[in-house]
């Protein structure tokens, strides 16, 4: 059999060419991703199991788990959102602009994934306390952060900005100025340039970072709890619900409330995942 053959009948042959000890490079993969990823989930879903339905159901969603569960899962949308634009503006500046500082004001965008959680919240309770720089200016205006959900959102704000500046920053370098100038040519504004030309290319990677940006914000611990005030029922978080039930060695309990999470966390990013493949079938079909 010809070898034009032998890669008709078997498409894995040219891969394997191609790629020089892929079966074992492959096998390692998969031993990773299910040491690391696969058995510890599987672990959580195990233990919840043997809790029974009806405690699973009556621990995982009673009243001050689902006021936990909205603030969560509300919260970090709303900072995915929040972060949406300001990662946009500040990707756009430090893509299209160079000015003193510039180098700075870079590594500044970074400094959240290197700071300690626990010091960003004490940070951030400070900064936006009733007696704080920022929150003594807006109490007098009745406007209060710290030991609110506001403050919740700030948080997750914060954690999550460098997710969406650092994704949508590549594809703006890599976006040529000649398609915005062949835009301007043909008499498009720049709002038409922006929403016809700009936007399409840097939106799957503005929903990466959004996505990746609210999966944080979701399981965010550190940061939050010490601006949050964890009022239950009103700026209290899901993860400390679960530090509080191990504290009480509560394991299976810890566990409804994780694998409810999970569950959550999970179709959301699958619907996310769905969209953009849909944006990208459609921008192609365009």
């Amino acid at each position: 059999m010809s070898g034009a053959r032998v890669a008709l009948w078997r498409p894995w042959a040219r891969r394997r060419e191609a790629l020089p000890g892929f079966g074992l490079a492959m096998g390692l993969t998969l031993a990773i991703l299910c040491l690391v990823v696969l058995i510890p989930l599987s672990a959580v879903f195990a233990m919840s199991a043997g809790m029974g339905w009806e405690r699973f159901v009556a621990v995982g969603f009673e009243p001050r788990v689902m006021a936990a569960y909205r603030l969560s899962f509300g919260g970090a949308l709303l900072a995915a959102a929040i972060n949406g634009l300001a990662g946009l503006v500040v990707a756009w500046v430090l893509v299209r602009y160079d000015f003193p500082g510039r180098r700075m004001i870079d590594a500044m965008v970074d400094l959240p994934f290197a700071l300690p959680t626990a010091v960003a919240g004490i940070a951030l309770t400070t900064l936006y306390a009733p007696t704080g720089w920022l929150g003594g200016l807006l109490e007098p205006w009745g406007i209060k952060v710290a030991y609110t959900p506001v403050g919740v959102v700030v948080a997750m704000v914060f954690i999550g900005l460098p997710f969406v500046v650092r994704t949508v920053e590549p594809v703006l370098e890599e976006l040529d100025d000649e398609l915005e100038e062949a835009a301007e040519s043909l008499g498009a504004s720049r709002w038409q340039t922006v929403r016809m030309v700009i936007v399409p290319a840097i939106l799957p990677a503005l929903t990466t970072g959004m996505a990746l940006a609210f999966a944080r914000g979701v399981g965010e611990y550190g940061s939050v709890i010490f601006i949050a005030g964890n009022l239950p029922g009103i700026s209290e978080i899901a993860p400390l619900l679960i530090v509080t039930r191990l504290e009480q060695y509560d394991t299976a309990g810890a566990t409804a409330i994780a694998t409810v999470m999970l569950v959550l966390s999970f179709v959301l990013l699958l619907l996310i995942n769905l969209l953009q493949r849909w944006r990208a079938a459609r921008h192609t079909a365009d």
